[in-house]
């Protein structure tokens, strides 16, 4: 049965009563054709249960896909199936948008994903010579747009903004880079960057990657300690930071935060002697800022200096772009490392062809470059198709939950993207902070960093959106490096809720827990079967971690580590990770990493981390916490162990809730039986399944006593 309503703009909403194909992950091994039961997987999935949504499929406007890069379901499976048969032939002539120094060689890709032959391998463009700044802005400014808007950026306060053409901002990134080699920075030599979204960032990101510098961004909310280990792995020869940063009425004082990551890199036998400081003075004036002299040079000082003019440095397009840390079910980061070729055509075409890019867009991302997101569809992806974009230094929230639609609405914001969390945040505040502004010139929303929960797709949706724009809800990873599976706006009617379909090249497998592929309606393992031009190479420095963590448990697929649904209609469902890994308003966090940084507390003797349900960021951070003897309860204590993790990790990374635990649920052979935490976190006391292979089932009933202490 169906009931179909049109909204005024020509948008219709199909109401489809279908059987539950789309499912709660506690009820997948009901499914047809199921893997059965997932170990280890999250018990909540992120917010609400889709089980209890009906499904809708929302149609894109005749006018709007008239006018789309991809118009109809025909088209999409007419170049998908090109270029799954075709991959050489597909990817070669994307590549050939862009400039190539020397064209590369008869073989376009080489790889083995199947860790049983040998090495893990992945090559594409092997041979070609480029250089991914000069594609950024060199080549737009040859091609006539060099007076072309690059960045609206926008400051923390109202009013407070700039802009940078092209020519402008490649002049800016010219100095820069003329400075990074006048301090020795050369070819292949890693630059570790700490910096907020202001236009400096990007600028550093491009003036690495014009003179074949690997950039190494780092989120600047991570710690001290999370900034130490980065620098001591990568072994930077620049620092580049600023003194400090607003984010809505708060001063984060970020240069601090780099001198005892210094002095802590020092010590473990990796001093570093050049610190490049940009001068951010609307929060911090200069002779405020702490000083070590010989090692710390302000920006402003000897930046402005150098000429305009540099020549680029030509790369072969598997030479390493940049590292970015990520997260893992182990307590060290994993360095993620992408070359330059494959990833400069994947996420040039990913960005063009999911947000159904047009040369008259004004696209904007709300995410940090210190994620990949930021990479990829802040900075390179938009630059890339000469795409002006706008850059937030700010709070979305500040000075009230209006902000994100009065930056659409003053820079005519077509292409809007961001995470749930916001989303749902946003929501929480009300729809009177979205519909005093116009946002007439929104044409397509995004999604990124986590499944959004339908209600929440809704709102987007028809609040933000007023029902007329399509939400390219993409799934992707740091690892890809650009989206995987996403809608083609124009091209497919949609679920809320759903990542649809995969994008051009890409082949994703549902597998069972034996590793076999499972055909139609299923739920089980997401894995990918051959590679994609932007997939990440490998680990730095640890090829060995990069083979076991991604292609050892099932061998011939890069393993994703979450779990999928897909339905009768072959449409994508995303449930969540299936590793120790929780997302936090779209930022992977180890709990090995949380536990990690508990047990330092010298009145900590144990911790065990899991997700559970958060209504904003979709994922929160429950710790149970074991005490070292005689050590009491207290509220004093709960916030010193809070602040522990703050300290160490970051503020994103604090736990949400702190659950006093006597003991931990373990097997006799030692296991933390990790299933059992999440039903007590989540609340689901009636679901705790069967405690008798605990050495110590009381364990259970003193948890549950202390449920809200």
């Amino acid at each position: 049965m169906e009931d179909e309503t049109q909204s005024a703009n020509g948008c219709s909403t199909t109401t489809l009563k279908t059987s539950d194909h789309l499912r709660h992950v506690e009820s997948m091994s009901t499914l047809p054709s199921g893997a059965g039961p997932i170990s280890r997987l999250n018990a909540v999935i992120l917010g609400e249960s889709l089980a209890s949504e009906e499904d809708h499929l929302v149609f894109p406007s005749e006018a709007f896909s008239m006018q789309a890069h991809v118009p109809s379901p025909q088209k999409y499976l007419e170049t998908y199936a090109r270029s799954i048969e075709d991959p050489a032939g597909f990817w070669s002539e994307m590549a050939s948008g862009f400039f190539w120094k020397e064209r590369w060689g008869p073989q376009v890709y080489a790889e083995n994903l199947d860790i049983r032959k040998g090495k893990i391998n992945i090559e594409w463009f092997k041979g070609g010579i480029t250089n991914l700044c000069y594609n950024c802005l060199d080549r737009i400014i040859e091609s006539g747009d060099g007076d072309k808007i690059a960045i609206f950026w926008e400051g923390n306060e109202p009013g407070f903004d700039g802009t940078l053409t092209y020519k402008q901002l490649l002049a800016r990134v010219c100095q820069l880079a003329n400075w990074l080699k006048d301090v020795g920075v050369r070819k292949g030599d890693a630059v570790v960057i700490y910096l907020p979204m202001l236009m400096e960032l990007p600028i550093s990101m491009l003036a690495c990657s014009r003179i074949g510098a690997v950039h190494s961004v780092v989120f600047a909310g991570f710690s001290a300690e999370s900034l130490a280990q980065r620098i001591m792995d990568c072994k930077p020869k620049v620092v580049i930071t600023c003194n400090a940063v607003r984010r809505g009425s708060k001063i984060i004082y970020l240069k601090d935060i780099v001198d005892a990551a210094l002095a802590e890199s020092a010590r473990n036998g990796n001093p570093l002697d050049v610190c490049l400081t940009y001068e951010n003075e609307s929060a911090m004036k200069r002779e405020s800022t702490k000083w070590q002299e010989g090692r710390d040079i302000w920006w402003q000082d000897v930046v402005p200096k150098h000429p305009t003019t540099c020549a680029v440095e030509w790369v072969d397009a598997e030479d390493p772009l940049f590292l970015l840390y990520t997260s893992g079910s182990t307590g060290k980061p994993k360095g993620v490392l992408h070359t330059t070729g494959g990833y400069m055509v994947y996420t040039a075409t990913t960005f063009k062809y999911a947000f159904d890019y047009k040369p008259s867009d004004v696209y904007w991302c709300t995410a940090d470059c210190g994620w990949i997101t930021g990479h990829s569809y802040v900075t390179y992806g938009p630059l890339l198709n000469g795409a002006t974009a706008v850059v937030f230094e700010g709070a979305p929230n500040y000075p009230d939950a209006g902000r994100c639609w009065d930056i659409v609405d003053k820079f005519k914001v077509s292409i809007f993207y961001t995470a749930p969390t916001l989303v749902r945040s946003l929501m929480r505040e009300g729809d009177q902070y979205v519909t005093r502004y116009s946002r007439k010139s929104l044409r397509v929303l995004g999604s990124v960093g986590e499944p959004i929960n339908p209600s929440a797709w809704r709102w987007y949706f028809n609040v933000v959106g007023e029902s007329r724009c399509p939400i390219s809800d993409t799934w992707w990873q740091t690892e890809t490096g650009g989206f995987m599976i996403t809608p083609l706006p124009g091209a497919w009617p949609q679920k809320p809720g759903s990542a649809t379909f995969p994008f051009f090249g890409v082949q994703p497998v549902i597998v069972d827990e034996k590793g076999a592929e499972i055909e139609g309606e299923c739920s089980g393992y997401l894995c990918v079967k051959s590679s994609w031009p932007s997939a990440f190479r490998t680990l730095y420095g640890d090829h060995e971690r990069y083979e076991a963590t991604y292609f050892s448990a099932f061998p011939g697929y890069y393993f994703t580590g979450d779990g999928c649904t897909r339905d009768k209609d072959g449409y994508y469902w995303l449930t969540g990770r299936v590793d120790d890994v929780i997302n936090v308003s779209g930022h992977r966090i180890g709990t090995a990493e949380v536990e990690s940084a508990l047990v330092s507390h010298p009145q900590c003797a144990e911790a065990a981390v899991v997700g559970v349900e958060h209504e904003v960021k979709g994922q929160g951070i429950y710790a149970f916490v074991t005490l070292v003897e005689s050590v009491l309860y207290s509220e004093d204590l709960r916030r010193s162990l809070i602040l522990t993790v703050r300290n160490q990790i970051g503020a994103f990374a604090a736990p949400d809730k702190i659950h006093w635990a006597p003991g931990l649920p373990k097997t006799r052979s030692g296991k933390i039986m990790r299933r059992i935490l999440r039903k007590i976190a989540s609340r689901q006391l009636d679901e705790l399944g069967d405690t008798s292979t605990l050495a110590d089932p009381s364990v259970v009933d003193e948890l549950i006593k202390l449920v809200d202490c």
